[in-house]
């Protein structure tokens, strides 16, 4: 039987640089693209001839095949399939001797040959990409990486694909994942010595019990030459107990080192309780639902569903006592470049109006009560008339504005609930019917605001939705007007501690002149909120020439120090090559130069157009050549989120679903997995 010689993916590529602990570069023979792995993990250099070079890549899983079984090129017989795709299979005599048996080597379960499978080898293309897609499945389910030792998941991997080695957890743990996340990091740093403009945000989060005291987050949002949005998790980095504020800003200080981003951020968003890193998220007092491992949100114990709302407010206090001895450093660190996250601002707002009114706790748990009475009581399809997702409450519905859809859609149907399920007990009577429908529809309003800005995150937290702050503005004056509107005869001190809350809390926003540029600045809106437009427009004048005189020398030196400089912007288009004959087109007027237009001469023609429904980056992308200036002060305005970013509902999945019970550890590497579910669009898609 003829041999083949030894196959490597390697023998696609060149070479060029191999350093330390087997990093490799080289450049595909095919483009010249230039690709870096280790020679371990050699998934790069697959994934690129199977995504860009088709033929090479049938080619080398041919020459991989015939070299594992060990038949000359002659033997193999192909056909195509439907699909246009090229199979190759193997002779009937061949196989073994059994009748009718065909060996497959596309890479399914194939034939037996002589009552054994032979193995693929590590630099296998179909153990690579089995490797990587059970990579992909921890990281995007947040599963503990032992899970590749668990025998049932094993013997599922030997039925799907005898020919596959299973990778054993110290690999996949100490190679594999480094490996995808070295990856990540040179992405996201090339993507960033071309962005335009260009703001971080930093996330706090309490770790899960026994692991650690918490993980820091620093994510990026930029925006490119193509005025496309993009938001990549910079780092996650975990914090020892006792962090203190100036510790975690020299975190964040390295963090923006190593990425070539300091003195580049237009803005930094944190959470205005970021110094207490023990803020949770807003939940209506009383109505929890028990989550699938026993323990409401706070981690208590299932039966604490009607635990006194005072209790915790006094734990909050605390928390934001202790908070002062961060106050200082922290303020210190990021000074005027802060910016407070507004969803976390409207949460607060929210908590704060709710516990102005502790008689809605104990409502509030009834209410609680019957729905998990009718959610285990009442058959799943007629729940489905009344509810999207029946059955136990899944973490969607564990902050304020999902409880209140919930309970605003069971107030609606509540006679035909208890029809079905007859909990006489547990009946909701007129009175807190009333006091409840009062309660949804007082918060509505502060419902639309979350939606419009917060969106469904953990729905899918792979899909781009970059939110400004251009929307904030406009949401803090619907509220407060609706506010000024509404009346509650039953409970009026809500009306009452939510007013005051919103101008504590989202009132300044009014006044702040960055939130005035980048709501002027959204098509949609321009000035047509106001009701003081000549002293709104002088605010924005002013603010346009403040930013344009920090950022104008910031350009011109960068020559002298890229890494820290705002990237130039592209050239102009390249005029034509066609020479003009002066006598031929003599009849021809000369165009007249256009004179550059000051910020106020772009504000005013810019004011003059009717507000548009454009997409505000879709609109200075195609008015960047009317407007030059105003689309520079409109890049980075723009890059500002309003919500949260993907890692905090990552955070929040992560607190949920790997949360310790029944023996279920924590993953060692936990921030690794946070950081390639955060930038998983970045690396496979």
């Amino acid at each position: 039987m003829a041999s083949v010689s030894k196959v490597s993916i390697l023998d696609y590529f060149n070479i060029v640089f191999e350093g330390e602990n087997g990093k490799i570069e080289s450049n595909c023979k095919a483009c010249g693209t230039r690709i870096q792995a280790k020679r371990s993990v050699t998934s790069n250099f697959v994934t690129h001839l199977k995504r860009k070079h088709q033929a090479m890549y049938d080619d080398f899983v041919k020459r991989k095949d015939m070299k594992r079984e060990g038949y000359p090129a002659g033997s193999l017989h192909s056909f195509t399939t439907n699909g246009g795709n090229t199979r190759y299979t193997l002779p009937i005599a061949a196989a073994g001797g059994a009748v009718g048996a065909m060996g497959s080597l596309e890479g399914g379960v194939g034939g037996s040959f002589g009552g054994g499978v032979a193995k693929f080898d590590r630099h296998d293309p179909r153990q690579v990409l089995i490797s990587e897609a059970i990579a992909k499945m921890i990281v995007r389910d947040l599963q503990p990486v032992s899970i590749v030792e668990n025998k049932g998941f094993r013997e599922l991997l030997q039925l799907l694909e005898p020919r596959y080695t299973p990778e054993r957890q110290h690999y996949i743990q100490s190679q594999l994942l480094p490996a995808y996340a070295y990856q990540a990091q040179l992405a996201t740093r090339q993507a960033l010595t071309s962005a335009h403009a260009l703001s971080l945000s930093l996330d706090l989060w309490q770790g899960l019990p026994g692991a650690t005291s918490g993980y820091l987050g620093v994510t990026c949002h930029f925006l490119t030459a193509d005025w496309q949005m993009q938001s990549a998790l910079l780092a996650c980095l975990p914090l020892t107990e006792g962090s203190s504020g100036s510790r975690v800003l020299a975190d964040f200080d390295e963090v923006c080192q190593s990425h070539g981003v300091v003195g580049r951020a237009f803005r930094v968003v944190a959470d205005p309780f970021l110094a207490t890193r023990t803020a949770k998220a807003c939940c209506l007092p009383g109505f929890l639902f028990p989550s699938p491992n026993g323990q409401n949100e706070d981690g208590d114990k299932e039966g604490c569903i009607c635990k006194n709302v005072e209790d915790r407010i006094q734990n909050d206090h605390s928390d934001n006592v202790k908070a002062g001895e961060w106050d200082d450093s922290w303020e210190q660190g990021l000074g005027a470049c802060r910016v407070d996250c507004f969803t976390r601002s409207l949460e607060q707002c929210v908590r704060m109006g709710i516990c102005s009114c502790p008689q809605f706790s104990s409502t509030l748990a009834k209410a609680a009560c019957f729905y998990n009475y009718i959610t285990s009581a009442v058959p799943p399809e007629k729940l489905s008339q009344v509810f999207d997702r029946p059955g136990n409450a899944p973490p969607t519905v564990r902050d304020w504005a999902a409880q209140l859809k919930v309970l605003r859609r069971m107030l609606d149907s509540v006679d035909f609930l208890e029809d079905l399920s007859s909990p006489e007990e547990l009946a909701l009577g007129g009175s807190e019917r009333t006091l409840l429908r009062e309660l949804t529809d007082i918060l509505e309003p502060f419902t639309e605001a979350w939606d419009m800005v917060h969106g469904d995150r953990e729905s899918d937290i792979h899909t781009e939705r970059h939110v400004s702050i251009s929307l904030a503005l406009p949401c803090v004056l619907g509220l407060r007007k609706h506010l000024s509107e509404t009346s509650m005869p039953n409970c009026p001190s809500l009306v009452v501690g939510l007013t005051q809350a919103l101008e504590s809390w989202l009132a300044p926003i009014l006044e702040d002149p960055l939130y005035i540029t980048a709501t002027t600045l959204d098509p949609q809106f321009k000035l047509t909120w106001s009701s003081n437009p000549d002293w709104h427009r002088q605010v924005l004048i002013e603010e346009l020439h403040k930013q344009s005189t920090v950022y104008r020398p910031t350009e011109a030196n960068t020559e002298q120090n890229p890494q820290s400089q705002t990237p130039p912007t592209p050239s102009p288009s390249p005029v034509s090559t066609l020479s003009r004959p002066c006598k031929l087109f003599s009849f021809i007027k000369q165009r007249p130069t256009m004179q550059a237009k000051s910020l106020e001469q772009e504000l005013a023609i810019y004011l003059r157009e009717e507000p548009t429904e454009e997409e505000a980056l879709h609109y200075w992308q195609r008015k960047a050549i009317d407007f030059p200036l105003l689309s520079q002060v409109a890049k980075r305005a723009f890059t500002i989120p309003a919500c949260g970013t993907v890692v905090e509902s990552i955070f929040n999945t992560a607190r949920y679903s790997l949360q310790p019970r029944r023996g279920h550890i924590v993953p060692k590497n936990l921030e690794t997995l946070i950081y390639l579910k955060a930038n998983y669009r970045l690396l496979w898609t």
